[in-house]
């Protein structure tokens, strides 16, 4: 990045809980994902984490003072994120890869909450992962996108991949 562009910190401190700090286990997200999933419907689930993960994609790029200031260069937007939803940040996942090519951008993810610990060959898909990267670009980027798994690291790929294309 150059100078002109935005950095982020993102910082470890525990605000909201003084003894357990603000992460969670993966084994309690995915519990309340399968509860979801079994009170609603797995395709109803699917809309509902979504459309959350969304939000919280979008209001973490405006907490960091980003909205609309999307690097030029969609791979600098991968640091952005992996910073903020990395090791450093919120361990939601790596975002190894953003790439676009004329108005179709590719997320290749890494380590998903969605995907961990689910089985080879699993249908799972992305859920509240594909929402917060989702809002995340669109929230960068002042765009409004639509957006669909193209790849798997259940099923063979080296990355959880989304696409995304204006709505």
């Amino acid at each position: 990045m150059n100078a002109t562009e935005p950095t982020i910190t993102i910082t470890a401190e525990t605000t909201l809980r003084p003894t357990l700090g603000d992460m969670n286990s993966i084994v309690c997200f995915r519990a309340l994902v399968v509860g979801i999933e079994k009170t609603m419907g797995v395709a109803a689930a699917n809309v509902t984490l979504r459309a959350a993960g969304r939000a919280r994609g979008q209001g973490l790029v405006g907490d960091l003072g980003l909205t609309g200031a999307g690097p030029e260069d969609p791979s600098e937007a991968a640091t952005l994120l992996t910073a903020a939803l990395g090791a450093d940040g919120t361990r939601l996942c790596k975002v190894d890869k953003v790439t676009r090519d004329g108005d179709t951008w590719r997320v290749y993810a890494a380590e998903t909450i969605c995907s961990a610990g689910e089985a080879p060959g699993s249908s799972r898909e992305l859920s509240f992962t594909f929402g917060a990267l989702h809002g995340a670009i669109e929230a960068l980027y002042g765009i409004k996108l639509r957006g669909k798994q193209v790849g798997s690291v259940l099923r063979g790929d080296d990355h959880d991949i989304i696409e995304l294309v204006p709505r």
